[in-house]
């Protein structure tokens, strides 16, 4: 995509252009039909087209040309020149996605004025562009608990392959980050990767939003799904996409092509679709809300993303890794985080998971000391979490009851609480509280804790950790 392709059904005029542009250093093509313009375009696209409106004896003019570049080659500057011009037709051309249009007899000088700002003006799209794919490589993926490793596995297995990814998990849990990491380990990789943040578009703009429109006033609007063409299209929340869109959805999943709002010729795209959902999709099948066949097509490979909660043991290493991030993007206080700090934010609830514990740091680093280890008094407060003077603060229901059965359930929710931090593993728990690994058994057994089950948080998974 470096050179020009000068298409004029007059041989001097294609010729003359030809020889001027490569006197200034550009290389070029020639083609004087339709037919010729095309086959040269599929043998490799031109870094750019200078096109005549009318060509003689040819299926299709100059216009019809255009609608088919800007439609399959995008990034191709076409600059429209004809001996018949009118402003009407250069307004056409505009509409259409030319750069500009020049009428015969034109000024040497002038031609080259344009050329050169359309090939700049291309360069500096196709650096954007790039630069974009740079700044939406996925951040890090860290941890090392037995369902983080566990997810990495499965997003592997999936990267090379061109199937269609569903994504199941709560709201913060990190699922694009996961798609963005399926993408940037595909072959698809150098390819875009475009997101549709489906609940937050409005439902009577998404078909715009995703095809794109054509109209006399505003010629062709790229799509987002033109813009993800030869990459990933992500679906974050797939569910909350309007029933109309999800049967149009489904017919490009098919074949691959879809008619833009307002349009009448296909557009051909190439894409492999990622999608998430918060929600149980069966259920919202049964209410009607979702179609079962697009469920189907795009629940070929389903993957579920961890919550916070089942990933306790790597609290401490994402703190620690957006205390970095927060210190370089915005110049927040690069603070170590403290044990006792690293051990609270292990213990807490985290409903909004990955990105609240995201938002506490932020906000311990805006709010706290500028310097020194961030301590657990500067978390949010949690109940039964130390007061500044050392002493636990009770909850209402513990301080009612008689001193063995608050001791018992004080003991239970510790260790059950510290089985979790530690991701189910024994050994380590029983190393943190001080006993030994039988003797912490015996304690659980007791207590009536049940190891190896969902219900006991993962208590006896120390084989995998």
């Amino acid at each position: 995509m470096s050179d020009i392709l000068i298409v004029d059904d007059e041989r001097d005029i294609r010729e003359l252009i030809s020889d001027i542009l490569e006197d200034e250093g550009f290389t070029t093509r020639l083609a004087g039909s339709s037919e010729e313009c095309m086959a040269a375009i599929a043998a490799e696209p031109p870094g750019m087209l200078i096109l005549d409106i009318w060509l003689k004896d040819s299926t299709m003019d100059g216009i019809d040309i255009l609608k088919i570049v800007k439609r399959d080659y995008p990034d191709v500057p076409v600059v429209i020149i004809s001996g018949h011009g009118n402003i009407e037709i250069a307004v056409a051309a505009i509409k259409q996605g030319a750069y500009d249009f020049i009428e015969k007899p034109f000024n040497i000088d002038q031609l080259l004025v344009v050329i050169r700002r359309a090939m700049e003006t291309s360069r500096l799209r196709r650096e954007n562009i790039a630069l974009k794919r740079r700044g939406a490589e996925p951040a890090e993926m860290l941890g090392e608990s037995p369902a983080f490793r566990m997810l990495v596995g499965q997003l592997d297995k999936v990267t090379k392959s061109n199937g269609r990814v569903m994504l199941t998990g709560a709201s913060g849990c990190g699922k694009e980050l996961a798609a963005r990491y399926i993408h940037a380990r595909s072959n698809r990789a150098d390819g875009p990767f475009v997101s549709v943040a489906c609940a937050s578009i409005e439902p009577d703009r998404m078909e715009e939003v995703l095809f794109g429109r054509e109209s006399e006033e505003r010629g062709v609007e790229p799509g987002l799904l033109e813009e993800a063409n030869g990459g990933v299209i992500y679906f974050d929340e797939v569910a909350d996409m309007p029933p109309g869109t999800q049967s149009k959805i489904l017919r490009v999943l098919v074949d691959q092509t879809f008619l833009r709002v307002g349009g009448a010729d296909k557009v051909q795209v190439d894409l492999r679709v990622i999608s998430s959902t918060n929600r149980d999709l069966e259920a919202e099948i049964g209410a009607g809300n979702f179609r079962r066949e697009l469920f189907h097509r795009l629940n070929v490979v389903p993957i579920a993303v961890p919550g916070l909660e089942e990933r306790r043991e790597d609290i401490p290493t994402l703190a620690e890794h957006f205390i970095e991030q927060l210190n370089r993007e915005q110049g927040l206080p690069l603070r170590p985080l403290s044990e006792e700090a690293a051990a609270l934010l292990q213990t807490m609830n985290w409903p909004g998971n990955v990105r609240q514990l995201r938002n506490v740091i932020e906000r311990v680093l805006i709010l706290g000391d500028s310097t020194g280890e961030i301590e657990a008094r500067e978390l949010p407060g949690e109940t039964g979490a130390p007061a500044e003077d050392g002493r636990v603060v009770l909850s209402g229901t513990v301080a009612t009851l008689p001193l063995r059965e608050a001791r018992e359930a004080f003991e239970r929710e510790y260790l059950v609480t510290q089985i979790n931090r530690f991701g189910g593993n024994i050994s380590r728990t029983a190393e943190f509280v001080g006993m030994e690994r039988s003797a912490l058994h015996r304690k659980l057994k007791s207590l009536g804790v049940v190891t190896g089950q969902k219900g006991s948080r993962q208590a006896d998974a120390e084989s995998t950790g």
